[in-house]
């Protein structure tokens, strides 16, 4: 099991009601699940949002298949306004 940090951005942050937290998880997927259980609105922006793994865009990869490194920072990062 990896330890690092989530970075919440824009309506995320919002969500969240921080703007960066600490996590413990092996892969992105259980991060995921980890984060939004009792959070209904981050959940609804994290489904919306595309992510970075120390800097590496996620892309369309299975969230269960991104195994975080320990001290990962992972990035959530929903739509932008504009583009």
């Amino acid at each position: 099991m990896a330890t690092g940090k989530v970075r919440y951005w824009a309506a995320a942050k919002v969500a969240a009601g921080t703007a960066e937290e600490p996590f413990e998880a092996a892969t992105l997927g259980e991060l995921m699940t980890k984060i939004t259980q009792d959070r209904t609105e981050l959940a609804r922006v994290v489904s919306r949002s595309s992510f970075l793994v120390d800097g590496s865009p996620v892309g369309r990869r299975a969230y269960d298949d991104v195994v975080l490194a320990d001290g990962a920072t992972v990035e959530i990062l929903p739509p932008f306004a504009g583009g």
